[in-house]
């Protein structure tokens, strides 16, 4: 492609209508009347900055995780979210842990769901966490909320939906310590979104754990739920080895610790 006013001019109207740190795919590039091959022959006169194959980013832009994922939630349109404790973290619940994974983003999405590889093969400086899983039935937004990163949002659980996913990871790759404190600070949910999710989430052991760790932690909202709409299983579930068992929701959890301050926990 020849150097020409042409090009040049699509590339000052396409830099003007970027934000910043924000990685830009060929969707995204088409709707601003640039080709896959005009974006290449941009990233070779040096002009843009390629993250991958389809992908880019302004030249000495510094994007980070939140502007790739961005591109593939609004640009691509894939169902991946970010939730979980990273989730809680980004909405202010967990400010008070000691994130021993600082670096780890969970990411989620149905089954059958494929994360671009410019994506997964990028060094974002943050360790991508991927759960292919259909948590919940029905609608695949509810539960689901926005948080803005400078002129761009990215798509990440509602706190309701959040400690629910996390629970399911208890306790695996969560804690049941940790689960219990991120409980504790959850005194504000909101109970018709929580008896939405509630009835469709499919793992009864998140439910009886999240329904447990709830009344322990004294809500108030948990006695506006309806949990005769609320599908518990049958039969016992162990969900600490070597726990107290739990007659009411028949599971096994740890007894509490002694008393400490917040940052001494592990």
């Amino acid at each position: 492609m020849k150097h020409n006013s042409k090009s040049r001019g699509k590339l000052s109207k396409l830099l003007a209508s970027w934000p910043t740190g924000m990685v830009a795919v060929h969707p995204w590039l088409r709707k601003h009347g640039v080709s896959g091959l005009l974006a290449n022959y941009y990233h070779r006169a040096g002009w843009v900055h390629r993250i991958g194959r389809g992908a880019y980013a302004r030249l000495d832009d510094k994007v980070d995780w939140t502007g790739g994922l961005h591109a593939v939630q609004y640009q691509m349109g894939l169902p991946v979210h970010v939730g979980g404790k990273r989730s809680l973290e980004l909405q202010g619940y967990a400010h008070f842990l000691r994130m021993r994974e600082v670096g780890t983003v969970r990411l989620y999405a149905p089954r059958g769901t494929r994360l671009p590889a410019w994506l997964r093969r990028h060094d974002w400086g943050v360790k991508f966490v991927y759960t292919a899983a259909n948590l919940f039935s029905g609608k695949l937004e509810t539960g689901l909320t926005e948080k803005a990163f400078g002129d761009f949002p990215i798509r990440l659980s509602a706190p309701e939906r959040a400690i629910l996913e996390l629970l399911q990871d208890v306790p695996g790759s969560q804690s049941f310590e940790e689960a219990r404190l991120l409980m504790g600070s959850l005194a504000t949910l909101r109970p018709n979104l929580l008896q939405t999710l509630l009835e469709s989430c499919r793992s009864v052991k998140a439910k009886r754990l999240f329904l447990f760790l709830a009344e322990e932690a004294g809500h108030a909202w948990v006695k506006q739920l309806n949990l005769k709409r609320v599908q518990l299983g049958k039969g016992k579930r162990s969900v600490v080895k070597g726990g107290r068992f739990d007659s009411k929701y028949q599971i096994t959890v740890e007894p509490p610790s002694e008393p400490k301050s917040l940052g001494d926990i592990p």
